[in-house]
């Protein structure tokens, strides 16, 4: 646990604890709090920097992109049995909906397994054409359960 014991004019002495991350990260933590207080309270409030490091007036309304117009890559999992077809399958779905694939792994089964996962990387495409792809290929017999999907992004 960790402590901070502030002195005050109007309150006397308080104490602030909780769980720290370290000696080093929770004296730079304070000494970082310490001086955003003392900045707030000593300059001129026209100029001073906000926490933000920008001005109020300066935000601007930008108009949101709806998450179906979002354009990113995934990676995507699936367990499907292990027969043939099944990647062809999957891959005509993906490929109907204009989703290109960057790189794919499916491993063999364990032994006495009838089913395997399919890992599937693809390029940017766009989200809803994603979902209408993931709804496809869910739909197929030979795919179980549902696709784990992350978005990629590369910052």
């Amino acid at each position: 646990m960790n402590a901070v014991l502030v002195q005050g004019d109007a309150v006397g002495a308080t104490l602030y604890y909780g769980k720290g991350a370290g000696a080093e990260p929770t004296a730079s933590a304070v000494i970082a709090d310490l001086v955003d207080v003392t900045r707030l309270h000593t300059s001129d409030p026209e100029h001073r920097v906000p926490h933000l490091a920008f001005q109020p007036d300066q935000i601007t309304e930008l108009p949101m992109l709806p998450i179906d117009e979002v354009e990113t890559s995934y990676y995507l999992r699936l367990r499907v049995d292990d027969k043939p077809g099944v990647l062809a399958d999957v891959t005509r779905i993906l490929a109907d909906q204009s989703i290109s694939i960057d790189a794919m792994l499916q491993r063999e089964p364990e032994e006495g397994e009838s089913q395997t996962d399919i890992i599937i990387l693809t390029h940017l495409t766009i989200e809803k054409n994603m979902n209408a792809a993931i709804a496809k290929v869910e739909s197929l017999d030979s795919v179980t359960g549902k696709v784990t999907r992350l978005r990629l992004e590369n910052l």
